[in-house]
């Protein structure tokens, strides 16, 4: 229904910062929460962060905590992931999805909508 496109991927040291972004367009009228999922591969896709659009309530995965802030603009139906003290363990995959769900779900059935991934990788 919605299309979500994201940006901000490259290759950053071990420490060092990178900010995603990702713009939905379309049908998003029954978008009520997006979220930050990452993938390597020959592993399963693991939940990253969510946030509630209406109110901004985030939720964190453990590994990412005191590391990772999720945001969103609302004007600009866009969500972000400020990634912060990367380590090589973050490379990855991230997708931004977008779902219906009021409560904040950390699980890919909880999402509709995926974007097409940017490549994060960080050198030791």
């Amino acid at each position: 229904q919605a299309q979500l496109v994201e940006s901000g991927g490259g290759l950053v040291q071990a420490g060092g910062s990178l900010r995603l972004s990702c713009t939905a367009s379309g049908r998003t009228g029954s978008r009520y929460s997006m979220g930050w999922f990452r993938q390597v591969p020959g592993k399963e896709r693991e939940f990253v962060a969510a946030i509630r659009w209406s109110d901004g309530d985030t939720y964190y995965a453990d590994s990412v905590k005191g590391r990772f802030t999720i945001s969103r603009d609302n004007a600009k139906n866009t969500m972000y992931l400020q990634m912060n003290s990367l380590t090589p363990e973050d490379t990855a995959v991230y997708y931004c999805a977008a779902g219906s769900n009021y409560a904040l779900r950390s699980d890919s059935a909880g999402y509709d909508s995926w974007g097409q991934g940017t490549q994060v990788t960080v050198s030791s």
